[in-house]
């Protein structure tokens, strides 16, 4: 799943955010979810693995999507 790294939120099947992991769409593998989060409109984002049963989530990977890049003052 797609994970936004921010907001806790998670890509939902209509392309909507949602908080319940379990609504979460699923990816055939992480490096689909890695290439279709590149492509949102969010900063930094996580692909996760959701475990159904234990309610678990595994960090898999982390980038940046196309959305608004956060600077800091030096």
């Amino acid at each position: 799943m797609i994970e936004n790294a921010d907001s806790r939120e998670y890509l939902a099947v209509d392309n909507h955010w949602t908080k319940i992991p379990a609504d979460g769409k699923n990816f055939p593998h992480s490096s689909a979810a890695f290439d279709a989060a590149r492509k949102e409109s969010v900063g930094k984002f996580n692909i996760v693995g959701y475990i159904t049963e234990t309610k678990q989530l595994i960090n898999l990977n982390h980038g940046r999507g196309r959305g608004v890049v956060e600077t800091q003052p030096a």
